[in-house]
């Protein structure tokens, strides 16, 4: 990707090498602990409704600031983080509504949020409730090697597709969600929620990806199809087949590998936000 150029954000907030004290483990912190096994979008307050991490008091931070020396990861992902909020601040004014820029906490092992404990194991994830991503750097690790997805533009797509969370919160539409499981009653009713939420968080990645390119020029040959892997690579039925040994369908929550690069490749190809209605009866295919 071409960021040499590109300013960083200053939202970022780096938790790394802070200690966080041991306090009691909460039920809610067990729940998604063993609920958020897969590695992208997981959303704890949406999926599991948890509340604060009461009696886990938040460690130290610091906010990075621009002129602060950082690692050349560190430097990435603010880059990336300050290319989504160009991008949805022109989208957010163009529909007369104004952007809440999200926060991204930098994190090793594990750390307190508005959602629960958030852990290096759980993966990047979302919390509506304080308005931040959460990612553990290592996790790009896992993407290259346990997953088969390298390139710097998967990278991206991991903190876009966490940012398309937070755009989902600001517009209601994980609220709505969130009330239709409570009301629904059958897992597998809430489950399809989750994934029509997962999908839409890829389609809007991919709304970034196109806007970011047109407005910024940051792609280069071949990266497209970094995203499309790294979105693949991470669906249900791969992650199932290879963590059980088979394929559960009524227990998606992230959807398909073909799901969730169809998705990605939708908001990429348009780049366009009404693209991405994957509530529709028919979008999950």
């Amino acid at each position: 990707m071409r960021l040499d150029n590109q300013r960083e954000s200053r939202n970022v907030e780096d938790r790394r090498g802070a200690t966080m004290r041991r306090g009691s483990i909460g039920i809610g912190t067990l729940l998604i602990a063993l609920a958020a096994s897969y590695f992208f979008g997981i959303d704890p307050a949406l999926i599991l409704d948890l509340g604060s991490s009461a009696g886990v008091p938040a460690p130290a931070s610091r906010e990075v600031p621009q002129s602060a020396s950082k690692d050349q990861l560190t430097s990435f992902v603010s880059k990336v983080l300050a290319s989504t909020e160009s991008v949805w601040h022109d989208i957010f004014r163009r529909a007369g509504q104004r952007y809440q820029e999200p926060k991204l906490v930098l994190f090793t092992g594990a750390t307190p949020s508005a959602c629960g404990t958030g852990r290096s194991a759980m993966g990047p994830f979302y919390c509506p409730a304080d308005h931040k991503v959460y990612i553990d750097l290592a996790f790009y690790r896992d993407l290259r090697d346990r997953f088969s997805a390298p390139g710097e533009f998967a990278q991206a797509y991991v903190i876009a597709h966490e940012v398309g969370h937070h755009v989902q919160n600001l517009l209601g539409i994980s609220g709505q969600v969130h009330a239709a499981q409570q009301r629904g009653g059958r897992p597998a009713a809430a489950n399809e929620l989750s994934v029509r939420l997962e999908l839409q968080a890829d389609c809007f990645a991919g709304v970034w990806g196109r806007r970011a390119d047109n407005m910024q020029q940051i792609l280069e040959a071949g990266e497209i199809e970094q995203a499309l892997t790294a979105a693949a690579a991470i669906g249900d039925d791969r992650l199932q087949r290879q963590g059980q040994g088979q394929v559960v369908p009524e227990s998606f929550t992230h959807g398909t590998s073909r799901q969730r690069a169809h998705w990605f490749k939708r908001g990429m190809d348009s780049g366009e936000v009404r693209q991405c209605d994957t509530f529709s009866p028919e979008s999950l295919g």
